[in-house]
């Protein structure tokens, strides 16, 4: 059942609304049944280790959860809470990356293991996808899952950085807290901007999946400025 509310800031792909009880994604763009699908499977799977929404309904296109208490991460990152909230996420990355494979609505392939692909990754990880709470800037909820699937660590704490470089530079200090929370050294640099890079790109070819009439102007605009980042990111130094 779809419920009813008001739009709820910090969503950049989809529509999502809140009733306070209840929130509905509506997916949009290129593969809409993939995208829901695979997030409401991934919910459903680790709700028991990890801090997601409990899924309520699936519909053709949307999908109904549970309203999460807590504050948007982007909301509470600043230059004050930066080393705190990039820990936090730290933490709960270590968590995702440790949810056993078994678990996981995904088929494994002998290639995925020789490529080190075993890992649960959330595909948009960081400030932008975390609920916090306010006080001791824990993380309350995980969302948008969408693009999850089995891969390498490294992708999620390199979008992670990648978000806050692009979008909170001045918290690039604190990222060092990042992989202080998440327990291990950060993987080399050529790997983090590799993973930064290479998902750049496929954000870049889901923009020009497009094929709606209705959203062909915006795919563009998404194209152009994907291909920005790509760039920008090219020429970043460490």
């Amino acid at each position: 059942m779809e419920s009813t509310g008001d739009r709820l800031p910090h969503g950049y792909t989809n529509l999502t609304t809140s009733d306070g009880t209840t929130v509905t994604k509506r997916y949009t763009g290129p593969q809409v049944s993939e995208r829901l699908t695979r997030e409401a499977a991934i919910l459903r799977a680790i709700g028991s280790v990890v801090p997601v929404p409990a899924v309520k309904h699936v519909g053709e296109d949307y999908l109904t959860m549970r309203h999460m208490p807590g504050t948007h991460g982007q909301e509470v990152l600043n230059p004050d809470t930066a080393a705190a909230v990039l820990a936090a996420c730290g933490r709960v990355l270590a968590r995702i990356h440790a949810v056993p494979a078994a678990v996981l609505p995904f088929e494994r392939t002998p290639d995925m293991a020789a490529l080190g692909r075993t890992s649960l990754v959330h595909g948009d990880f960081g400030p932008n996808n975390v609920l916090l709470d306010t006080g001791s800037r824990e993380v309350t909820a995980v969302l948008d899952w969408e693009w999850a699937h089995l891969g390498r660590p490294v992708e999620d704490l390199a979008w992670c950085e990648w978000i806050v470089r692009m979008h909170h530079p001045d918290c690039i200090d604190a990222l060092p807290h990042l992989h202080h929370g998440y327990g291990a050294q950060a993987p080399a640099w050529e790997q983090r901007r590799g993973a930064m890079l290479a998902r750049i790109r496929e954000l870049h070819d889901h923009c020009a999946s497009e094929t709606d009439p209705a959203r062909i102007e915006a795919a563009h605009a998404g194209v152009t400025e994907w291909r920005r980042r790509h760039a920008i990111t090219t020429n970043w130094r460490p």
